[in-house]
C-alpha cells in the first residue's frame, strides 16, 4: 500500500500524518525533530512510502537533506501555498497541519521548492550576519540622534567617519549626555569593526568566485549583489527560462481577475526579500551612477513613459533575468546591443 506522509516541523517535535492512496488516515504520531528519530518512525510503517512532504522552513532543508540521503522521496513545499491551503481549516493544530500537508502531497496540489546547497546556505548565513550588524549600527545611530534631539542638539548631515566626533562635540559639557552617548559610541565602533571584517570576507569570496566575477561585469553589481544572487538562485538549471526569475523573486505585478473585474496591482513581493532588495539597489546605482549601457538606455526610456519608480522596478527585474542568462551562458555583460547580438549570433 502506498503511503503519503505529511510532516509539520517545529523546533522540538514533528507531527506526522500518514495517508493511504485513497486519502484515508492510517496513522498520526509525533517524533523529535531529529533526522534519526524521524527516519526510525518512518521505517516502522507497514507499506511503501510514496512521498514525504514538509513545508519549507528553518529546519526543513536540514531534515530534507537527511531524509533524501536515507532514500525517502521527499519534497519541500512552498510556504505561501501551504499556508493558503491550511487556512481553510477552522481549527489549527500541528496534527491538523500535518494532515493538510499529507493531503496536498497525495492530491499533487503543491509547488516544490529547491533545497539550497550547503555552500549557498553558508553564504546566506554570512550575508544575514552582515545585514544584522548593519541594521544594528543604523539603529544605534538613530537612537543617539533621538537622544540629542530632545535637548535641541541637531546632528544634521554628517559623514560616517565624523559621526562619533560630531556626537562628542554636541554632548561636550553635559556629563549625563556624555554618559549616555559613550556606551552607544563604543558599541557602534565595535560593530563597525566587525562589519568591515565581514565585508572584506565577502569581497574576497566574490573575487575568487568565477560566477560572481561574471556578475560584477554588469554596472551596479558589486560583491554583495553578486553573492546574494548566486546564493539565492544556487542552481541556474532550476529555471527553464531566464524570464522565470522575475516572477520568482516577486518583481512582477499582481493580477486579480474575476468576471468583469481585472486589476493589475503592485509587484507581488513573493520570494526572497533580500534578493529583491539588492536587485532594486543595483537598478538604482545603474540608473544614477553606473556606466552607460544599452540596459541603462532601455530603463531611461521606460522612465520617460511610466515614471522613474516603475522604471527602477522594471530594471531590477531585468537585471535578475540577465544575470541568470549570463550565468547559464558563461558570458560577461555586454555594454552595447551590437556586442550582445554578436555573442548570441556566434
Amino acid at each position: 500500500m502506498d503511503l503519503y506522509i505529511g510532516l509539520d516541523v517545529s523546533l522540538a517535535s514533528t507531527a506526522i500524518c500518514v495517508l493511504s492512496s485513497h486519502g484515508q488516515v492510517i496513522k498520526e504520531t509525533t517524533a523529535s525533530s531529529e533526522p534519526e528519530e524521524l527516519e526510525r518512525a518512518l521505517r516502522s510503517l507497514s507499506g511503501t512510502v510514496a512521498g514525504i512532504g514538509l513545508e519549507a522552513g528553518p529546519l526543513s532543508q536540514w531534515l530534507y537533506r537527511h531524509l533524501t540521503e536515507a532514500g525517502f522521496d521527499t519534497v519541500l513545499m512552498e510556504t505561501r501555498q501551504v499556508k493558503g491551503a491550511l487556512k481553510a481549516m477552522p481549527i489549527k493544530t500541528d496534527r491538523r497541519d500535518a494532515e493538510g500537508i499529507a493531503r496536498l502531497l497525495q492530491m499533487g496540489w503543491f509547488r516544490p521548492v529547491h533545497c539550497k546547497s550547503i555552500s549557498a546556505q553558508e553564504m546566506r548565513a554570512l550575508l544575514s550576519s552582515r545585514k544584522a550588524i548593519l541594521q544594528a549600527i543604523v539603529d544605534l545611530e538613530l537612537s543617539i540622534r533621538g537622544v540629542l534631539r530632545n535637548f535641541g542638539l541637531k546632528m544634521g548631515r554628517v559623514a560616517k567617519g565624523r559621526f562619533e566626533e560630531r556626537v562628542r562635540e554636541l554632548a561636550d559639557g553635559n556629563a549625563m549626555l556624555q554618559a549616555a552617548a559613550n556606551p552607544v559610541l563604543s558599541a557602534r565602533t565595535a560593530l563597525r569593526t566587525e562589519l568591515a571584517g565581514l565585508e572584506k570576507l565577502a569581497r574576497d569570496h566574490a573575487k575568487s568566485d568565477p560566477v560572481c566575477r561574471q556578475f560584477m561585469t554588469m554596472p551596479g553589481v558589486g560583491p554583495i549583489v553578486a553573492l546574494t544572487v548566486k546564493s539565492a538562485i544556487d542552481d541556474p538549471d532550476r529555471f527553464r527560462s531566464s524570464k522565470d526569475v522575475g516572477p520568482w523573486v516577486g518583481l512582477t505585478p499582481r493580477r486579480e481577475q474575476s468576471g468583469e473585474r481585472d486589476i493589475v496591482g503592485a509587484i507581488s513581493r513573493a520570494g526572497d526579500a533580500g534578493l529583491r532588495t539588492v536587485l532594486y539597489q543595483a537598478a538604482m546605482v545603474m540608473l544614477n551612477k553606473g556606466r552607460p549601457s544599452w540596459l541603462t538606455a532601455w530603463a531611461l526610456n521606460v522612465a520617460k513613459r511610466r515614471g522613474k519608480r516603475r522604471a527602477t522596478v522594471a530594471l531590477a527585474r531585468r537585471i535578475g533575468v540577465i544575470l541568470h542568462r549570463m550565468w547559464r551562458d558563461g558570458t560577461a555583460f555586454r555594454f552595447t546591443r551590437a556586442e550582445a547580438a554578436a555573442v548570441s549570433g556566434a
